[in-house]
């Protein structure tokens, strides 16, 4: 059994699968996914997500705004974001963060933004899911800054080994996504090998990111597979192992999640 731990159901390209999110979700349970934790990522798309995971039962969602779904020169209300996470399918806050490679100018308001889903999370208790990308020494500072008390997930992992273990020393768990598979990923596989086996999870970011061999293609939740077959190869494990390894840490870490 396998989950997909991070992947935006509304948002997918189904074009592979005539236009249906149905057909999308048989395929990725006909190759071993048991269940689906679809990503807010803004205000605006909160209903969106908060409905998918009203219509399946092996779909449960987050709420939050992407670093780079800010509005400008506005942080996202906490009162809202509360409301937002007190739905029952609600399971996590985010994705928040940080992200410097396309908006550098807007560091101030992004960690505003990234301080409040943390403090909403020491409100609620449910585990945050961060995004960073050129952002290491701000994102690292914010997580000491914030001591949550209980975990959260660094998803669609891309940085190096050193930046792996201060997050893993601060509670937090390590997701990977398709990247890993990608030619020029030595560094990544590097830390795909050192990650805990209690600490890994696997996603999509479908519909972004596709792995090896449909990179450049729709990414789709069946395509977790892929990514989890080549972890086990590239850590010397059993893909049945790693399987069962990584869905347990996403039980885990997502306690509210409606995983059988």
């Amino acid at each position: 059994m396998l989950i997909d731990s991070h992947c935006h159901l509304d948002r997918l390209d189904l074009a592979l699968h005539n236009g249906s999110l149905d057909a999308a979700l048989d395929a990725a349970r006909a190759r071993g996914v048991a269940h689906f934790l679809c990503i807010g990522v803004s205000a605006a798309n909160a209903a969106a997500v908060k409905g998918l995971a009203e219509q399946y039962a092996d779909v449960d969602c987050s709420v939050g705004v992407h670093p780079l779904d800010l509005q400008p020169g506005a942080a996202p209300v906490l009162d809202w974001l509360l409301a937002e996470l007190n739905h029952p399918h609600v399971v996590a806050i985010g994705e928040t963060g940080l992200d410097y490679h396309y908006e550098p100018e807007a560091a101030e308001l992004q960690q505003q933004s990234f301080r409040l889903h943390l403090d909403a999370a020491r409100i609620t208790g449910k585990p945050v899911i961060v995004h960073t990308r050129e952002a290491r020494a701000d994102t690292l500072a914010l997580l000491r800054e914030a001591a949550l008390p209980q975990a959260g997930v660094l998803h669609c992992f891309t940085e190096d080994w050193d930046m792996a273990k201060a997050a893993l020393d601060l509670g937090f768990y390590i997701s990977l996504s398709g990247i890993v598979t990608f030619r020029n990923a030595d560094a990544l596989r590097e830390v795909a090998r050192k990650v805990p086996a209690d600490r890994l999870l696997v996603e999509t970011d479908s519909p972004y990111l596709a792995p090896i061999p449909y990179r450049g293609k729709a990414n789709l939740p069946q395509y977790v597979r892929e990514v989890a077959e080549f972890l086990a190869l590239v850590r010397g494990e059993r893909f049945e192992d790693l399987a069962a390894q990584t869905t347990a840490n996403f039980k885990r870490l997502f306690p509210l999640a409606r995983v059988a």
